[in-house]
């Protein structure tokens, strides 16, 4: 379709990258399920292992598939991006990203508060190869720059992060990574490419954990990165996607373009939801603190309404009585489901500071703003009152 980068984000979720099958005529992208890929002589194969970053050329599925590369460039269009790189997970996708970017020696700046095995992958197996990493407070963007060598390759970000939804200012931590000939790499899953463009702000790289909101339906583990084609075929054939396997298997690729075609209604859907559920839980009395950039009370209400198109459908909050009273409510919930993840059909709530979040200290956590009394609510399509109804009921169980 052309101009499609012209048209309404949900008109481009449904058309972006599409191509008609041209055996079958199929109007949904079919599932490649197939390991390897035929040459008809010994010259068309070298052709195309000497071209093998060119558009509609497969090798081997771990290199690519056509399912895949129609999810790649659906989601390039949606993010601004020249091209889209699909991995097994969204950990793969960093930790692939990250390897390939840098090399023994090399410095990293990352925030403080980002997703507890990103943060682990940094402070524990990047020293392993030499490769150094510094955690800032990047809410205030000046200690990025202050955090700066000669050395840094890669700013790491995200925002809203995981789990108390700190936002920082992409354009301005784009501008000193460039300024050090460094690379912003900005982790939106929590915003999903409805609600944010970090590309657009400035960003070299956007990572998503495609098992969330994008896929939505709790089905499959996968992870994308957007961006310069220059910089994913890097990622893709020069660095260790290739030789370590992280690709995306076919099956996953078609679970996600079907499950993200209603992105948009999801989004405007759970958003309104998480809007009334913050605004509830900000009245309880059994709540200290809740953490929502769509909150006027949130420190970065702003910074959210100048970079991000709404809201987002996490909400984190601190319960009076800390770990306990946690517990208690997480235990007494009868809607919402106790499980990790985020961005499914179903509400899902957690406890960062002993489930996605125990690999850090206590230090490291309260340093990122995870106190020991943090829930974590990632809204789903239930209907906002019976939502409200079940963590209200379950908060009136709470002995302290």
């Amino acid at each position: 379709m052309e101009n499609i980068k012209k048209l309404g984000f949900d008109t481009q979720i449904v058309h972006a990258g599409n191509v008609i099958d041209p055996v079958t005529g199929s109007l949904i992208t079919p599932i490649y399920q197939t390991s390897t890929y035929v040459f008809n002589n010994a010259e068309e194969a070298a052709e195309k292992f000497a071209n093998k970053g060119e558009p509609g050329t497969y090798l081997y599925t771990r290199i690519g598939s056509p399912t895949q590369e129609q999810l790649e460039n659906k989601l390039a269009i949606l993010e601004g991006g020249e091209a889209a790189l699909a991995f097994s997970s969204g950990v793969g996708a960093v930790t692939t990203t990250i390897l390939t970017l840098c090399s023994q020696g090399d410095h990293i700046v990352s925030a403080n508060s980002i997703y507890g095995s990103t943060f682990s992958f940094f402070r524990n197996h990047c020293k392993r190869f030499g490769i150094e990493t510094t955690f800032v407070d990047a809410t205030n963007t000046e200690n990025i720059r202050k955090a700066m060598r000669k050395e840094t390759r890669i700013v790491y970000i995200e925002t809203p992060s995981n789990p108390v939804l700190s936002l920082v200012d992409i354009e301005k931590a784009a501008k000193i990574a460039h300024e050090y000939g460094a690379l912003l790499l900005v982790d939106s899953t929590f915003a999903s490419p409805y609600s944010q463009k970090p590309l657009k702000l400035g960003a070299d790289i956007v990572i998503h954990s495609a098992t969330k909101f994008i896929n939505g339906h709790g089905d499959v583990i996968a992870g994308i990165i957007i961006g310069k084609k220059a910089i994913l075929d890097k990622v893709r054939f020069d660095g260790i996607m290739d030789t370590t396997g992280a690709a995306m298997s076919p099956f996953d690729a078609w679970l996600i373009i079907r499950g993200m075609k209603t992105l948009g209604v999801r989004m405007r859907r759970i958003t309104a939801t998480a809007f009334e559920v913050a605004k509830f839980l900000e009245k309880h009395p059994m709540i200290e603190a809740v953490h929502y950039p769509g909150l006027e009370s949130h420190p970065q209400h702003e910074l959210a309404k100048k970079q991000m198109n709404d809201f987002g459908s996490i909400v984190s909050f601190e319960v009076k009585g800390g770990v306990e009273a946690g517990s208690q409510l997480m235990n007494n919930v009868m809607v919402c489901t106790l499980a990790v993840s985020l961005g499914d059909a179903e509400t899902l709530i957690e406890h960062p500071a002993s489930m996605t979040h125990k690999q850090l200290s206590r230090e490291e956590r309260l340093n990122a703003g995870i106190t020991d009394g943090l829930v974590r609510l990632s809204i789903g399509l239930e209907d906002a009152a019976d939502i409200i109804n079940d963590l209200d009921q379950a908060l009136r169980k709470i002995k302290l």
